[in-house]
């Protein structure tokens, strides 16, 4: 699929970033999770972005991400578009973004590199590496250590044409407004905040009209009508939803640290599909906390 295309596609409608299954051993099991994949499609989604942030991309070699990479466009079939997670340093990225445009991959999502901070100039030449070594369609992830500005990204777009998203995981308001006043329709815009769904009403008003959900893994059908609420900016119908399940999901992803994806494992549990542990150094739910967990998602299913 051809960069604009694809930026096209993931802009029409709700991102499912689907959990990395692992077995008793911690490695990757591939068998259920082209199930899971092949089952997130049988609901209303625009793309699938594989290896991503759920799916464990930092606990992945980059071997393991060109494999389940690989499973996922296999799976798919051409049905959505298959988005890889990318990043660490350059080098790095680099082989990562070749070994999975051979994988069959649609795109990348350039996630933060790893550890070290760096000047607009370091990260520029960073991206435009990791764009200039492949065809596929590049989304620039800005979170944690890895922010560029309106004029730096501005720049890139000029020179890189396959740079054709913008990931937004800082919430930085007036830096989002700078990003679409500069750029418009030049890219796509993705909200990518944790939990995205607790931000998408406010995001959509400026021109963010998409995000990628978590819990689309675990309930599929709730949040397609969430996004659509939010879409419809049917606020009551929005409120309403975060109060029942969202917040308190939160709260709940809040009690521990990396928590984010253990709880989507979580969920996974509780609606009869396992995916397995995570790995570390992430840790998974108590018991107790499970059982919390079931109950929101009981109450939830029920609301739909």
């Amino acid at each position: 699929m051809a960069p604009q295309d694809m930026a096209k596609v993931i802009g029409s409608g709700l991102l499912s970033f689907p959990v990395t299954h692992f077995d008793a051993d911690l490695r990757f099991d591939e068998a259920p999770y082209r199930q899971h994949c092949g089952w997130m499609l049988e609901h209303d989604v625009a793309a699938l972005f594989a290896a991503g942030g759920t799916g464990e991309f930092f606990s992945l070699t980059p071997a393991e991400t060109v494999q389940v990479v690989r499973a996922a466009v296999e799976e798919t079939a051409g049905r959505v578009p298959v988005i890889s997670g990318c990043g660490y340093g350059t080098a790095i990225a680099v082989e990562i973004a070749q070994g999975v445009e051979k994988a069959g991959a649609d795109g990348i999502l350039l996630l933060p590199q790893y550890l070290v901070g760096a000047k607009q100039e370091g990260l520029a030449a960073h991206i435009e590496a990791v764009c200039r070594s492949t065809n596929l369609g590049v989304i620039v992830y800005n979170r944690d250590n890895a922010v560029v500005n309106e004029d730096t990204l501005a720049r890139l777009c000029e020179r890189n044409p396959n740079l054709v998203g913008y990931k937004d995981g800082v919430g930085d308001i007036e830096l989002m407004m700078r990003v679409y006043c500069k750029l418009g329709d030049r890219l796509t815009y993705i909200g990518g905040l944790p939990t995205a769904e607790t931000f998408a009403p406010a995001y959509l008003e400026m021109g963010v009209t998409t995000y990628s959900s978590a819990i689309y893994n675990f309930m599929p059908e709730w949040a397609v009508a969430f996004y659509k609420a939010a879409r419809a900016r049917d606020h009551a119908k929005v409120h309403q939803m975060l109060r029942d399940f969202v917040l308190p999901y939160i709260a709940l992803r809040n009690r521990g640290r990396g928590y984010a994806v253990s709880i989507v494992k979580a969920g996974m549990n509780v609606i009869g599909r396992p995916a397995g542990p995570v790995r570390t150094p992430l840790t998974d739910l108590s018991a107790a906390e499970h059982e919390e967990l079931a109950a929101l998602v009981a109450k939830a299913k029920a609301s739909i």
